[in-house]
């Protein structure tokens, strides 16, 4: 039996940013990450981005260097999947036989890519976009000169590969079955920028539109609509959001169902178990104590470090600051906060200039911002949502007065 003080169920952005946090912070027991994929840590955000469009190797994606996790002391059994918990031993079943004693569990699995379920959803030519395997499939696809592929689903992922794709020279068609892509999170005013921006780039981008089937013999001949039309297409790449890798810990009697249920620590309900990043749902205090996951690098690292910090006996709760970014084309988005439950939105700058930002508002309070281009927006506004403050929205709309004077305006009059 393999044996470690903290065992750590997951070898992405969580599940590395915690055993480094755990040294960080003077942990000195034995620390062993278990991962399901063959690669060290990595980071994922620029699969769909440089690396996918190859501006960047794949080590320049490493989190770290391959000699850092023995310099620290720890141990990686990479290629394994853990298929079963037994917290009544405090002990781990993996895919290789093996079992794995812990003494902490952090459970860092992240989530898989959400599968069609329609007919057709086994041919070849399906791609993902969330592993390194899955880039290096897709990427061969185009040398072997596949010119034409569909993308299913309008979400940051699906237009991040619909941009790459296009810059390739590759004829891209996406299909998003609600009215406009990112609606679960952004406003209308960022959708419609963005759907302009892909057709201006020759992506044929259809909103409302429902894929009924994959159509082909063996592999991918083309996509079935709702309205019974196909359109011919040689790849598809499938963005239709992730599920979850939570099945073990569940099945343990973790509470849960979309996510593994978190406390203020990331502490499940099974004793001496956290779970962080992708699979964690957790009461968010930026989004008014909703449960619910956050899907991004920020909530991962800072998750980890709440965890290392409270194995470590030092515990402070879980309030990290959500931010997110996106790289399409010429254009980098920036968002500060969580736009969940918005009633007004405010657009500050021209959409043409393509560098302007859009706020969010809840009964008067700021509490999200987009910015495309605009850094010193994203800076100061950050700065207003962390405030909880309520700026004028005629003020907001305006790009000639300062983001920082209306900072400074707004937080005089904001309560303490």
């Amino acid at each position: 039996m393999i044996c470690a003080d903290i065992v750590i169920v997951g070898a992405g952005h969580a599940g590395a940013q915690c055993a480094i946090s755990l040294r960080q912070n003077g942990f000195l027991g034995t620390i062993s990450i278990i991962g399901r994929e063959e690669e060290f840590p990595y980071e994922r955000p620029p699969l769909s981005k440089e690396y996918f469009a190859r501006e960047k190797t794949f080590n320049r994606l490493l989190i770290r260097p391959a000699e850092f996790w023995r310099e620290k002391d720890i141990s990686m059994r990479l290629g394994i999947e853990v298929v079963g918990v037994d917290p009544s031993t405090k002990t781990l079943r993996c895919s290789d036989g093996q079992t794995v004693s812990y003494g902490r569990l952090v459970w860092a699995a992240g989530g898989d890519p959400r599968k069609l379920t329609c007919p057709g959803s086994t041919l070849k030519g399906i791609h993902a976009v969330r592993t390194r395997a899955d880039c290096d499939d897709l990427v061969a696809e185009v040398d072997r000169g596949v010119r034409k592929i569909a993308i299913i689903g309008g979400g940051y992922i699906g237009l991040e590969a619909a941009a790459v794709l296009r810059k390739m020279d590759v004829d891209v068609v996406l299909f998003e079955s609600l009215d406009r892509v990112l609606s679960r999170v952004a406003g209308t005013e960022l959708s419609a920028f963005y759907e302009t921006v892909h057709r201006e780039n020759g992506v044929d981008l259809r909103t409302g539109v429902t894929v009924d089937a994959i159509v082909g013999e063996d592999r991918v001949e083309g996509v079935r609509l709702s309205d019974g039309s196909i359109v011919a297409v040689e790849a598809v790449v499938v963005g239709i959001g992730i599920v979850p890798s939570v099945g073990p810990l569940l099945a343990a009697g973790a509470e849960g169902g979309n996510g593994i249920l978190v406390d203020e620590y990331c502490r499940t309900s099974v004793p001496d178990v956290y779970a962080i990043g992708d699979c964690a749902a957790f009461s968010c205090l930026h989004a008014d104590k909703a449960v619910i996951r956050v899907e991004s690098v920020q909530n991962a690292n800072d998750q980890a470090s709440c965890v290392a910090r409270h194995i470590c006996g030092d515990p402070v709760p879980y309030q990290a600051f959500p931010w997110f970014w996106s790289n399409q084309y010429d254009l980098r988005l920036q968002t500060a906060g969580l736009s969940i439950g918005y009633d007004e939105t405010v657009v500050r700058g021209q959409l043409s200039d393509r560098e302007f930002s859009v706020a969010y508002l809840k009964r008067g309070r700021i509490i999200a911002i987009d910015c495309i281009n605009a850094t010193k927006d994203y800076v100061y506004g950050r700065k207003l949502i962390e405030a909880g403050a309520r700026p004028s929205p005629s003020e907001l709309s305006k790009p000639e007065i300062q983001m920082k004077d209306i900072l400074q305006d707004a937080t005089s009059h904001t309560p303490a």
